[in-house]
């Protein structure tokens, strides 16, 4: 339960923690920011309505899965939730209800969701293939079918493309294009994430050998980005694409996508902990503020402009396995392997 007396950092004065059972491995917020969700190993969703952010008591927990939730997004309005899990079934989450929008046949690891309002698409992987489904979740629109596992999806800004990583490179889908065939974006190796610029400018991926790749869409000239000490679990461009943060060292690796680069140019840092890895970022949707999670269960807020560095919450639960901002920017919730979950909304008076 929280108890603001004890917790440190701004969610002692501005939200609440709770620990559950299981391992934390996804959080959002919903499409209208009225719901900040987490997904756990345990197969929940837990709920936290805006309103009540620091009223754990009004915190719900939503069976949702049977096993571990591997992914989780936003639906494509409302207040609702779509999640994917080792049960190999993609549910659907609202009002305190879980429901079933199809089943395949190995694990849903991936689920992502584009909306601008009117129209929406919804986007689920299982092995090899990714599934593309109206935004009735039901509706098939196409299967995409790619050499290796999935390993990240990601719709562009337009919800015109969607990219996904596997081994060996990336391939890029046009989302209703009747064309079978991807435009494949080749390196080698195992990539285990991704992102896209907001610009559509260039496609990243994270790498199993601690470093990340890109490919500048223009022309697919390649880029590389290297030196960390263990690998990219995640990274986030900020609001304007200028810059590219990214875990995998004790501070904010920061690569610039400006001015020529990030080829040939050194990467910033925003300070971390000294000896402590940072394991997941997130940056604010409307500021030049990026939030890191570390390996002790802390979170640090940082703005770029200043460098000034606000804790979020002391040390404790294991590594932070989860971070994420509203869209709106004023909820900020994160989770640990432990299960510690805290909730921060950053219009609250202090």
């Amino acid at each position: 339960m929280s108890d603001k007396v004890t917790l440190s950092g701004i969610v002692g004065e501005r939200g609440a923690e709770r620990t559950v059972e299981g391992h934390i491995t996804a959080c959002c917020a919903s499409r209208d920011n009225s719901r900040f969700a987490f997904a756990t190993g345990e197969g929940d969703l837990l709920i936290v309505p805006r309103e009540t952010v620091r009223d754990t008591a009004t915190w719900a927990t939503v069976q949702a899965h049977d096993g571990p939730v591997l992914a989780l997004s936003a639906d494509v309005s409302g207040a609702g939730f779509l999640s994917g899990g080792e049960d190999c079934r993609l549910k659907r989450t609202l009002d305190g209800a879980s429901e079933e929008l199809g089943k395949v046949r190995r694990w849903v690891e991936h689920v992502a969701c584009w909306s601008d309002g009117r129209k929406g698409t919804i986007a689920f992987s299982s092995g090899k293939e990714v599934h593309l489904r109206d935004a009735d979740g039901t509706t098939v629109l196409r299967t995409l079918e790619h050499p290796s596992t999935v390993s990240g999806i990601v719709f562009d800004a337009k919800g015109k493309r969607i990219a996904a990583s596997h081994y060996n490179g990336a391939s890029m889908w046009f989302v209703n294009s009747k064309d079978s065939t991807a435009k494949v974006y080749e390196w080698k190796g195992s990539h285990i994430g991704i992102a896209i610029h907001p610009a559509g400018e260039a496609l990243i991926t994270a790498m199993q050998e601690n470093d990340l790749h890109g490919w500048r869409l223009s022309d697919g000239h390649n880029m590389r980005m290297s030196g960390y000490p263990t690998k990219v679990q995640s990274l986030a461009f900020t609001r304007n694409g200028k810059w590219l943060a990214t875990s995998g060292a004790d501070s904010v690796i920061l690569w610039p996508f400006f001015g020529g680069g990030p080829m040939g140019k050194p990467p910033s840092e925003l300070s971390g902990i000294p000896g402590v890895l940072c394991t997941r970022v997130a940056t604010h949707p409307q500021q030049d503020v990026v939030v890191a999670g570390f390996a002790d269960g802390s979170v640090l807020m940082m703005d770029q402009s200043s460098e000034r560095v606000l804790p979020v919450c002391s040390a404790g639960g294991g590594a932070v396995t989860a971070l994420s901002f509203s869209a709106d920017g004023c909820i900020l919730g994160y989770g640990t392997e432990d299960g510690r979950i805290g909730v921060v909304d950053l219009t609250a008076p202090a």
